[in-house]
């Protein structure tokens, strides 16, 4: 071992809310190592220099970390004990339990650097070469905790509904902090559980990963993209457990729009299609749409238009398919006719045919009611807005843009903040020319933004 004399207080901290002895947590770390065929001589000595700022060899910092665990009866990481570190680079490494432990820790510590951390291109292709094999080996291994059954994996469901219909009403600000302690203390310690089947299993995977997704959206609506984006590699890994098909493709797509919504298009086209050649001919039509509109998304982004009104051809048809049910994790976007009529429009628009991309926007409004669809009923009716306004249907797009405020009050979400900010963007042009209404309009909005501050 070598030394690091600054005191180690976060190990120090959680053996003595663990309550067990320098003794006793040596014992456990020999009779841990000794499960995976290594034989190690910890004394009680090693871990007091560890907690005086030693550094251990090898994995005996994994091993700690699971003494601990079993002690708590909670996931306790590496991380968590000031032994390692969970970086974007990590975030789809070998322990996809302990990530989110260490996620959740740094949300409801509200840690500035983890929520202010940007977005990583280079991580988008990160699911293109994931070794699911190796991590499946590490979570069966790692199965130590009591009985759950289907009656608990449907509460998860349940309560994962509820926070997304709340989360759609009053947006990605409101209730991220529960939503992230019910995912780490709750259902990620029910990971390790027995289950009285592999279909039961696959299903509180898929459940997991459905709320992780959750959480990673509403960090998205927030602008904490660093973080939304650890959310959905995570949420990605959970889903490999339970459907490394569909699921797994589903959250491929989730990452691919984030990256388009962010502005890093170059990064997109491998992912969107791989997501769609994984899960082809192995989920509905439907949600093949939604697959086959992100590739138009990524295609028309990156001026691929032929390849762009191919894939939207494509989804028009396969939207029209509803013979088969489609999977929770795909319904949770909402009417899938009305997504993929939004995709489509932001995908035209792209690529400037505005006229086009109105057409599909208003297609998109009628099945986002108000209320219900609160958010994204606001956001679109911006997006309509801008399409007129680029058609040079001024009056018409101060209406729309008025309309869209609406939806907008007490709404806790950054991404309504940069699109009022927009609107704000345009008007400014528009009072300067005498457009009837701007500058109500722009009053308004400013009044909206200072409320929300």
């Amino acid at each position: 071992m070598t030394g690091n004399r600054t005191p180690n207080s976060q190990l120090s901290a959680v053996i003595a809310e663990a309550g067990v002895t320098y003794y006793a947590l040596a014992r456990h770390i020999r009779s841990i190592a000794a499960e995976s065929g290594e034989r190690l001589n910890t004394a009680p000595s090693a871990v007091a220099y560890w907690v005086a700022g030693g550094t251990p060899s090898g994995r005996t910092g994994f091993y700690i970390a699971e003494a601990l665990t079993r002690r708590m009866k909670r996931k306790v990481t590496v991380a968590e004990i000031g032994l390692g570190c969970a970086g974007i680079g990590e975030a789809l490494g070998a322990d996809p339990l302990a990530t989110a432990a260490d996620l959740g820790r740094y949300v409801m510590l509200r840690r500035r650097d983890f929520l202010s951390s940007g977005f990583a291109a280079a991580a988008v292709g990160l699911p293109l070469t994931y070794d699911h094999d190796a991590v499946a080996a590490t979570l069966e291994a790692a199965r130590n905790g009591g009985g759950v059954g289907a009656d608990e994996v449907a509460t998860v469901r349940q309560l994962t509904e509820t926070f997304r219909s709340v989360d759609e009403k009053l947006g990605g600000g409101h209730g991220l902090t529960t939503v992230t302690a019910y995912l780490t203390d709750t259902v990620t310690p029910m990971l390790s559980a027995r289950f009285p089947s592999a279909a039961v299993r696959r299903d509180a995977f898929g459940a997991a990963a459905q709320l992780a997704t959750l959480v990673g959206w509403k960090h998205h609506d927030l602008g904490r993209e660093g973080a939304a984006q650890q959310y959905y590699l995570l949420g990605y890994q959970l889903a490999c457990e339970s459907d490394p098909k569909g699921h797994a493709a589903w959250m491929m797509r989730a990452m691919t729009h984030q990256a388009l919504d962010v502005g890093h298009p170059d990064s997109c086209v491998e992912l969107a299609e791989e997501a769609l050649r994984r899960a082809s001919g192995k989920v509905d039509r439907q949600t093949e749409a939604l697959l086959l509109v992100t590739c138009a998304r990524a295609y028309g982004s990156n001026g691929q238009g032929e390849k762009a009104a191919r894939a939207l051809l494509t989804a028009e048809d396969a939207v029209a398919d509803t013979g088969d049910s489609v999977p929770s994790y795909a319904a949770a976007s909402g009417p899938v006719a009305s997504t993929v009529a939004s995709h489509m429009g932001k995908t035209l628009t792209a690529m400037r045919d505005y006229a086009a991309a109105e057409r599909h926007y208003r297609t998109a409004l009628v099945g986002r009611t108000p209320g219900t669809y609160q958010r994204v009923h606001g956001l679109t009716l911006v997006n309509l807005g801008k399409a007129v306004a680029a058609q040079h249907r001024h009056e018409e797009a101060v209406g729309l843009w008025n309309r869209s405020l609406d939806f907008m009050g007490g709404v806790v979400s950054d991404r309504n903040r940069q699109q009022i900010k927009s609107i704000r963007a345009v008007t400014a042009g528009y009072r300067r020319r005498g457009v009837p209404g701007a500058a109500s309009l722009d009053q308004r909005a400013a009044e909206l933004l200072r409320v929300q501050a």
